[in-house]
């Protein structure tokens, strides 16, 4: 799965990915559920879920923190045609001002009981959460997976750091793993896969149903198709620096489009380029982040990331 990452995958981040690196499904960046107004979604945000492939799967991350709000959110969305809902429960840094949201909401668990029972109510389709392991106690999933059964979601993706930890430190994949062994309901690995092989072992020693990759797939877009064996396991730099450039080159012409102007798009674009975690790409990586010009960013791309041909077609 490509991960829901916040500013970043939007409806030409995630085409993109459908078309050339085929992760089996995508999510989408969390869309917040209104209470202080009767459009519970924006709509922005509905417009973005209309513009994807009608036969590729699509999960909807939501983030709020009112059962009735959700579950007339859910079925707007489900009206729209989503087939797949998520709950946000991991997002550190998710608040409103109408109260706690995200990660915030594992120190509320009656809460979470209430919403998800609203929520499971309504959506026809899949209903998942995606998980911090807990909000200041690595062990407090023991406490939530019964509230996760009992709701009778789908399945669960569980990113094994507290939410106070924020993205410090290393995800801890033994919880991952003790998760998977407890409960008959599929676990989803999420937080620090980087590489196609770690995946595959990952896979393999947690016993997980799926995995989640985020900025993983940003550094190697073809990390997909590595972990299934249609693409070489690791490539070497040259390579590495081609691929990343006919990723950078590919979804340039995309957010040209839908941002509206060249400034708006470099910004977008430039966001992406912030949460590549490669060390020995990053001087080049910022040589592009200052670029000020569609010319110059173009120029700089052919440059240091020699995959990309006739900038100007762009």
């Amino acid at each position: 799965m490509l991960a829901p990452m916040q500013g970043l995958t939007n409806s030409a981040l995630r085409r993109l990915y459908l078309q050339k690196y085929q992760p089996d499904l995508v999510f989408t960046e969390f869309v917040r559920v209104q209470t202080q107004t009767r459009k519970r979604v924006a709509r922005n945000e509905l417009t973005d879920l209309q513009d994807h492939p009608a036969e590729a799967p699509l999960v909807v991350q939501l983030i709020g923190n009112d059962p009735a709000a959700l579950a007339e959110a859910a079925l707007l969305l489900q009206a729209q045609g989503i087939q797949h809902i998520n709950l946000n429960l991991g997002c550190p840094y998710g608040r409103m001002t109408t109260g706690a949201t995200g990660g915030e909401l594992l120190r509320q668990p009656q809460q979470i009981a209430s919403m998800l029972t609203a929520l499971r109510r309504v959506c026809q389709g899949s209903f998942s959460v995606k998980s911090r392991a807990g909000y200041e106690d690595l062990n407090q999933w023991q406490r939530l997976l019964p509230l996760f059964e009992d709701s009778g979601v789908d399945f669960i993706v569980l990113h094994p750091r507290t939410v106070e930890q924020r993205y410090n430190g290393e995800a801890d994949h033994r919880i991952t793993a003790a998760m998977a062994l407890k409960t008959s309901l599929p676990i989803i690995a999420n937080g620090d896969i980087r590489a196609a092989q770690e995946a595959r072992t990952l896979l393999v020693q947690t016993g997980v149903a799926g995995l989640m990759i985020g900025r993983g797939a940003l550094a190697d877009p073809f990390i997909f198709q590595r972990i299934r064996g249609v693409e070489p396991l690791t490539v070497g730099s040259v390579l590495r620096r081609q691929e990343l450039g006919q990723f950078i080159g590919a979804l340039w012409p995309s957010y040209l489009q839908k941002f509206s102007g060249e400034r708006q798009a470099l910004m977008k674009i430039k966001d992406v380029l912030n949460f590549i975690p490669d060390p020995d790409l990053q001087r080049d990586l910022g040589r592009l982040k200052r670029a000020t010009s569609r010319a110059a960013f173009l120029a700089r791309l052919a440059d240091y990331f020699p995959a990309v041909q006739a900038p100007a077609l762009f």
